[in-house]
């Protein structure tokens, strides 16, 4: 995750005027809510510059910007329709049948009878023998933030200065945040308010630094900043510029080692004298993919359908096979004021960049196609992309 955060968007949403109140209320106060969203409405008509997609880029945002402030003021505005604001993105609840089908999978991966109350005690003991002992974690975090920057390094052409610092947090909604420096510099706080695990944080090293976050953030800076377009230094949250960014990131280690990541994994973890069964690990993360959907749905069900954190709660407790610890852990962000709607950023960012990312340019053999993933992939670091661009190479 990576943002310009505010912790005051909490605090204003929170305190937003009711609906009640009304626009004529409203003097010549440039920073009151609804005076801004007038003024993004007169901005996205009137943007007109000569080059198309920076156009699209401006329009996009400044859509999500108008539901932001209508928000603010007190609108009464669908958790959907939100989301499709923000992020430029429909959103549906998945089919239950798929979860079940995934729970098919990860008891067979697990070498467990397809039961719930089987199934979820056998996955909380992986999961439980899969936590990183707290005094190696940063060890870990080390060694694999090194081991990624030189591979990353063999493709992409990063500043000689750039730099991440990572530090250990708590009491937070999130696992990991990326505080973008200015300078190519970066500072990635973990929170380990949850136990961080052997076959996550690589994913996680790779999101928020190499090539994911941090990287992006360099080469951006480098290419898009350094060619006078300076609004690229904003990086506003709940905007499609999210949802591109935590879609890339959720890429990041894939798009760096390959497929084969849990074996490249499992050398770094023995390096460090701990273990990391690979071929499990590639096992039970296939099953799991197609739970991917579940946070979102229930986010679907606490502020579209009007359901209680309590329903929401035990929702992510069947399909995830969450502990009830790490349940409400989730409801921190899904219900905070500023991060309900983001949960669809690693959704559907996901889903539109894996669907955009394999599109090949020819039926040839698998490496022309990885290549041009590759290639795809640099295209997301470097340019100011959003979905609606995807969509339109796509159809």
């Amino acid at each position: 995750m990576r943002h310009c955060q505010c912790e005051a968007f909490d605090r204003a949403l929170s305190t937003a005027p009711s609906p009640a109140a009304r626009w004529s209320d409203v003097a010549d106060d440039p920073n009151d809510p609804r005076v801004l969203v007038q003024r993004a409405r007169t901005l996205r008509a009137a943007w007109r510059p000569e080059i198309a997609d920076r156009a699209e880029f401006i329009s996009s945002h400044l859509r999500a910007l108008e539901c932001s402030a209508a928000k603010f003021a007190g609108e009464d505005i669908g958790f959907v329709d939100e989301v499709r604001a923000y992020f430029d993105v429909d959103i549906s609840a998945e089919d239950p049948e798929v979860y079940r089908q995934a729970h098919r999978k990860l008891a067979d991966a697990l070498g467990v009878a397809d039961r719930p109350e089987a199934l979820r005690d056998a996955y909380t003991a992986y999961r439980r023998a899969g936590e990183i002992p707290a005094d190696r974690l940063g060890d870990c975090v080390t060694a694999f933030s090194s081991a990624l920057r030189d591979e990353v390094r063999k493709s992409v052409d990063l500043p000689v200065e750039e730099t991440v610092d990572f530090e250990i947090v708590s009491d937070q909604p999130w696992s990991g945040f990326n505080y973008y420096l200015g300078d190519y510099r970066s500072r990635v706080a973990i929170n380990t308010d949850v136990p961080q695990h052997f076959s996550a944080l690589p994913h996680l090293v790779a999101h928020e630094a190499y090539p994911g976050h941090h990287t992006e953030h360099c080469r951006k800076e480098k290419l898009l900043v350094g060619g006078g377009q300076e609004g690229q230094t904003i990086f506003l949250v709940n905007t499609p510029q999210c949802l591109m960014a935590e879609g890339l990131a959720d890429h990041a280690l894939k798009a760096a080692i390959g497929p084969g990541w849990p074996s490249w994994a499992q050398e770094i973890y023995a390096d460090l004298g701990l273990r990391f069964d690979a071929d499990r690990a590639t096992r039970v993360g296939r099953a799991t993919a197609d739970l991917l959907s579940v946070r979102q749905d229930a986010a679907l069900l606490l502020h579209d359908q009007g359901r209680g954190e309590d329903d929401a709660a035990a929702y992510l407790q069947r399909w995830l096979l969450a502990p009830p610890e790490r349940a409400r852990q989730m409801l921190r962000f899904l219900t905070s004021p500023l991060w309900r709607a983001y949960i669809s950023t690693y959704v559907e960012g996901y889903r539109l960049l894996d669907t955009w990312l394999d599109v090949a340019v020819s039926d040839e053999e698998r490496l022309r196609r990885d290549d041009e993933r590759l290639r795809r992939f640099g295209r997301l670091l470097d340019e100011p992309l959003i979905p609606a661009s995807l969509r339109a190479e796509l159809g």
